[in-house]
């Protein structure tokens, strides 16, 4: 076949030139029959086959495969044949040929006997629609690259989408997800398209028809919205968020984002999702952020008060004065602590209450079998047992990372006191964490150790000047004019009476 160019050139000699069709054949050096066909018409022909070719290994098994192919659609759908599974039944057969062979004619049977997919394209009224899925993604956190889990939402009349990472896909985070796109959104959709996940179905039952969860319940009850559930493996019934999981990951998260907590990394995603705003899909005739302050007075108020978001067990206090969750132990303080208290686990951070009183509060682990321990609750138990300071753990880890001048207090305190009372002294100093910033009672420890009171007295007096620095009032001496000479400049008091105490008289 001649290039299209070539049939150009062809047609215009012969049209516009008037060349003989032997001039032409002659003068591009191509066969008359060539420049026959290039004159007929200004399109290439199409190539096809007048039969079938041969195939003499393959033809007499065809009938074998189609049957096989036949076979596996009745079979369920992760064990049914494979291409090599077929070759290796043909070969038991007497096929000689190449499995390349037999997996080429599995394609095209397969190609041929499926039909395309169509869909309906959507159209949705202002604040009647969101849909809700999870996605993943890579993140540099703390130095190290981990998957973190990402929730999002979209609003299906303005596509504004919502964002947001955890750690995991609790329940938990399932529905403080809701709760921060609702509030991103400034209200509620009246409909929210769902996967048959795990956090709001319990049992997929015959149809349409889902048992709940439970908590998933009271939530949407709190919100009043009304919950939709796709068919398995109808991805296409939540197409629109869908579409924004891989938007998301592609326009937010690269490059990979270097982030230190996963406070700042939601900071992150929603400065993005906020600028999203000013974008403008294909197709729609405003942007995002005008198609949302259409939409936003159609969806549902929110509620007064948000939801809490969170999972509440009792737990039992442990000799380490520690309770148990999910593996891992957290600390409760010495001096408060009860036999049975109540745990409430956040997506980020875990309480530990005494009826309504929270007596804790700690960094989320999702670890296993991991202390994590607040040196703070110790500390009235070291001040009782000063000689079980050096092997306290909670201690030992913050000692690694607390400031050089500490360690320099502690020396002088252990050297001017015995070492019990040294150590209590300094016990007393580090329970000032607990009421001021740490950098407030590092500059009171620095200042202690320059004027030399070294006690926990002198250090809270020193972090007490430092957090309010005051000049001391005036002196009212109108009642006290004998006095008033000694307020002049030039004024210096007698103090050879003073003498005398030295003197021992």
């Amino acid at each position: 076949m001649i290039r299209v160019e070539d049939r150009e050139r062809v047609r215009r000699a012969y049209f516009l030139e008037k060349k003989t069709q032997r001039q032409i054949a002659r003068e591009l050096k191509m066969a008359r029959k060539t420049v026959r066909k290039a004159i007929a018409s200004a399109e290439a022909a199409q190539y096809s086959l007048r039969r079938p070719r041969a195939r003499p290994v393959l033809g007499a098994y065809k009938a074998r495969i189609d049957e096989l192919l036949r076979e596996a659609e009745q079979m369920p759908r992760k064990q049914r044949y494979t291409g090599h599974k077929i070759y290796t039944l043909l070969q038991g057969e007497g096929y000689t040929g190449a499995e390349s062979t037999v997996r080429a004619y599995i394609g095209r049977q397969r190609r041929r006997q499926k039909r395309p997919q169509v869909y309906l394209p959507l159209e949705f009224d202002p604040g009647q629609d969101g849909q809700v899925y999870w996605g993943e993604a890579e993140v540099i956190l703390n130095g190290q690259q981990v998957t973190v889990q990402l929730f999002f939402m979209r609003l299906c009349y303005s596509r504004r989408l919502f964002v947001m990472a955890f750690p995991a896909q609790t329940q938990v985070a399932f529905l403080e997800g809701h709760v921060q796109a609702f509030a991103f959104f400034g209200g509620v959709p009246h409909r929210l398209s769902y996967d048959n996940l795990k956090a709001a179905v319990q049992t997929i039952l015959q149809g349409k028809n889902r048992r709940e969860q439970q908590a998933f319940v009271v939530f949407r009850s709190h919100y009043l919205f009304e919950s939709h559930f796709c068919t398995p493996g109808q991805g296409h019934e939540k197409g629109s968020v869908e579409h924004g999981v891989g938007f998301g990951r592609r326009n937010y998260l690269v490059p990979m984002p270097q982030v230190a907590s996963f406070a700042e990394l939601n900071t992150l995603l929603l400065a993005q999702c906020q600028a999203d705003d000013t974008r403008q899909v294909e197709g729609q005739p405003v942007t995002i952020g005008a198609a949302w302050a259409l939409e936003r007075p159609a969806l549902l108020l929110l509620p007064p008060e948000p939801f809490r978001c969170c999972s509440t067990k009792p737990v039992c206090l442990t000799p380490y004065s520690q309770v148990e969750f999910e593996t891992n132990r957290y600390s409760v303080p010495a001096d408060r602590a009860q036999r049975h208290l109540v745990l409430r686990a956040y997506p980020f951070a875990v309480e530990i209450l005494d009826h309504e009183q929270v007596l804790a509060r700690h960094p989320r682990c999702y670890e296993r079998n991991q202390d994590v321990l607040d040196p703070l609750h110790y500390l009235p138990l070291l001040e009782q047992r000063p000689g079980a300071f050096a092997h306290a753990k909670p201690v030992r880890r913050w000692r690694a990372n607390w400031p050089l001048v500490y360690e320099q207090l502690l020396v002088r305190l252990q050297a001017q006191e015995s070492e019990g009372r040294g150590i209590r002294e300094f016990v007393r100093i580090l329970k000032l964490h607990a009421h001021y910033p740490a950098a407030s009672v590092q500059t009171a420890v620095e200042r202690a150790l320059t004027w030399g009171c070294i006690h926990a007295d002198g250090v809270e007096l020193c972090l007490r000047q430092h957090l309010q620095p005051q000049t001391p009032p005036a002196l009212d001496l109108s009642h006290h004019p004998q006095l008033v000479a000694l307020t002049t400049q030039n004024a210096v008091p007698d103090l050879h009476c003073y003498e005398q105490l030295l003197s021992g008289r």
